[in-house]
């Protein structure tokens, strides 16, 4: 950090973590292991280091109850879940969290004033070999993890929850997976199955001027960046790297060589100003 040029880092349990467990007890308090971990490893250096907290989501209340006490009793800026829960005794039951069976857990997000932040994972068999069987150099960052979390982003909009939650703050790495690139399309094919009874009551588009954010975490693309600057607004995007699985200097030179694209003051909500203010580091 100190050799690039970064000043502070969130830290999170990386994927699947808590999500790739499919016992509810288990995974519980192994949750509640990990953000005891990781209140203790950062502890000492809170002024460069943050933390988002590990939740088992297969309950939504105890879910939100966890959130609760890291934000309010560990001092974490938020939550982080890797896509949907897997559960039952052949991990063959997906729970995605976009349904009103949930809302207890969002209703808790939004009291305590917070963002979730969505990270993909690898897909449970056997959805992993049905869908990959073929090529499973898809499998990962390459094509399954934007195709797989981009679903359950989606599912959030149309399945009513930012209607519902209409402060909500969700954040999605790897400039958005791929949704803000294809915001005509996915607008004018979701707006003829409003007949056929979904419940959302905007678009996918105003949900990412009001409720989602991106990051540029492993995704290092300057024409991909304007183009979403232009179609959600530079407010909307963080920049962050995906370390360990990026290395920090990739992130570090791309970064500072937007200054040929982007104005001073641009450039610096990019780097930090967006961050501070979602987060509230300032506080």
């Amino acid at each position: 950090m100190d050799q690039n040029g970064i000043d502070f880092m969130v830290l999170s349990c990386a994927s699947p973590c808590i999500q790739g467990i499919s016992d509810p007890a288990v995974a519980n308090a192994m949750a509640t292991n990990v953000n005891d971990q990781l209140a203790a490893q950062i502890s000492n250096n809170t002024f460069r280091f943050g933390a988002f907290a590990a939740l088992s989501m297969h309950n939504a209340s105890e879910a939100a109850a966890e959130l609760k006490r890291t934000v309010e009793d560990l001092g974490f800026l938020g939550g982080l879940v890797n896509d949907y829960q897997q559960s039952g005794e052949n991990n063959d039951t997906l729970i995605y969290y976009d349904q009103p069976d949930f809302d207890v857990f969002w209703q808790m997000v939004i009291e305590l004033d917070v963002p979730v932040y969505f990270h993909p994972r690898t897909n449970v068999e056997p959805i992993l070999t049905l869908l990959y069987g073929h090529a499973p150099w898809l499998i990962g960052p390459g094509q399954e993890f934007a195709a797989t979390l981009s679903n359950h982003i989606l599912g959030l909009c149309t399945n009513g929850v930012f209607d519902r939650f209409p402060d909500l703050k969700i954040i999605v790495g790897h400039l958005g997976e791929r949704i803000p690139s294809d915001l005509v399309r996915i607008d004018a094919q979701l707006q003829r199955q409003v007949p056929l009874g979904m419940p959302m009551l905007r678009n996918v588009t105003t949900y990412l001027h009001t409720n989602l954010y991106e990051t540029t975490s492993g995704n290092f693309a300057t024409a991909l960046l304007q183009l979403h600057i232009e179609e959600i607004g530079l407010d909307r995007i963080l920049f962050s790297i995906d370390y360990p699985f990026v290395d920090i200097p990739s992130g570090t030179t791309w970064v500072n060589g937007l200054d040929e694209v982007l104005k001073p003051e641009e450039l610096l909500s990019l780097k930090r100003e967006a961050a501070i203010k979602l987060l509230k580091l300032n506080d």
